[in-house]
């Protein structure tokens, strides 16, 4: 095997995939990154038996040949090799030797043979969707925060991407709180998938600024992302997903718009003085004008703001501060409209105008 290719495209190939190389005790190989040339096609891969990262290569010349390596030492090797050299690596049985200019290394690598066989999409049975990786970035922050780290509830720990009305929206939700946005308004296939978060942040974290546009292909059990040259292929959560819809309440008693940002800062300053009793807050409207943020009694003193807005009912709610704090820095408008019925229900959070992303909190026990 043998590629010649410059120091930053190696070393930027190098950084994306060497991140789940993350290797076991029983399966060490998962250390390593796989490097095959075929036919003037040059990949790099890791897996982490959940999860595969490929990055195709573009090289000056090359080849065919397949051989592993550490995946780590490469990347730093590579990484510390100055910017602009031509890096040719090639190696004989497990040799690899790795020369730039006047430096050179050679490192014990592993033979393929027992580096694990990476899960393919069906092509012809997939499902597959295009979508702009601004706002595909955008939708997966907006709804990701909101999935849990509970492994008892393995559902819970990914999104899940699924169609209704001939749309295709994502939601997570740890069971406190619910984010769902629709990320496109018509599509012909139907699909439900839960798809790890951690998955789902390796993607985020692959997209280069050179990426356009997202492919989301999705089979039984396995989900592909294809982001330019590279493509992150991941198992699906085998799980049935909640059904988050009946969360989101139709009709709600206490309706009120109000100006996001000056939310953001009377609920942080509430909060600061929340610490000692779990962060919970109240939110609370009195008629006709008044919208209040408070925090709850307690040893270090009290806080109460006012935000002056229509108000029509009155009503009280306890939050946990920080789960409304993520909501509202996930929300995009200059105003958002807040609504609840009683202290007990899913209070809902919404831009004004744009109706795709949603996001539920649930109240504390007052």
């Amino acid at each position: 095997m043998k590629i010649k290719v410059t120091q930053e495209k190696l070393s930027k190939a190098l950084n994306n995939v060497s991140r789940i190389a993350i290797g076991k005790v029983t399966l060490p190989i998962l250390n390593n990154v796989l490097i095959r040339v075929d036919n003037k096609k040059v990949s790099l891969v890791t897996t982490n038996l959940d999860m595969a990262i490929m990055d195709f290569l573009p090289v000056s010349s090359s080849e065919d040949g397949v051989v592993t390596v550490p995946a780590k030492l490469l990347a730093e090797f590579v990484s510390n090799l100055p910017k602009g050299e031509n890096i040719e690596i090639s190696s004989k049985d497990t040799k690899v030797d790795i020369k730039a200019g006047k430096y050179s290394s050679t490192i014990n690598g592993t033979l393929a043979d027992d580096f694990p066989e990476l899960p393919e999409i069906e092509e012809k049975k997939a499902v597959v969707y295009k979508i702009g990786v601004d706002e595909f970035k955008a939708s997966v922050g907006q709804v990701i925060i909101a999935s849990s780290n509970d492994l008892t509830r393995p559902a819970l720990t990914g999104v899940y991407f699924n169609t209704y009305d001939g749309k295709l929206a994502i939601a997570a939700t740890d069971g406190y709180r619910l984010a769902e946005k629709i990320i496109i308004d018509k599509v012909e296939s139907e699909v439900k998938a839960i798809v790890p978060s951690s998955s789902l942040q390796e993607v985020l974290r692959s997209i280069s600024d050179d990426v356009e546009e997202v492919e989301i292909s999705f089979n039984e059990d396995l989900v592909r992302f294809r982001l330019g040259e590279v493509e992150i292929i991941s198992k699906l959560i085998d799980a049935s997903y909640p059904d988050y819809q009946k969360l989101i309440p139709k009709d709600n008693e206490v309706k009120v718009t109000l100006d996001r940002e000056e939310l953001i800062r009377v609920t942080k300053l509430a909060a600061l003085f929340a610490r000692s009793v779990g962060g919970s807050i109240i939110c609370e409207t009195k008629t006709p004008d008044t919208f209040l943020v408070k925090s709850v009694a307690n040893e270090f003193g009290e806080n109460d703001s006012e935000i002056k807005t229509v108000v029509e009912k009155d009503g009280r709610v306890n939050f946990n501060s920080r789960f409304l704090i993520d909501a509202l820095n996930s929300l995009e408008s200059k105003e958002i409209e807040f609504e609840f019925s009683n202290r007990v229900s899913p209070t809902l959070l919404r831009n004004t105008k744009d109706k795709k992303y949603t996001h539920i909190v649930m109240p504390l026990n007052s």
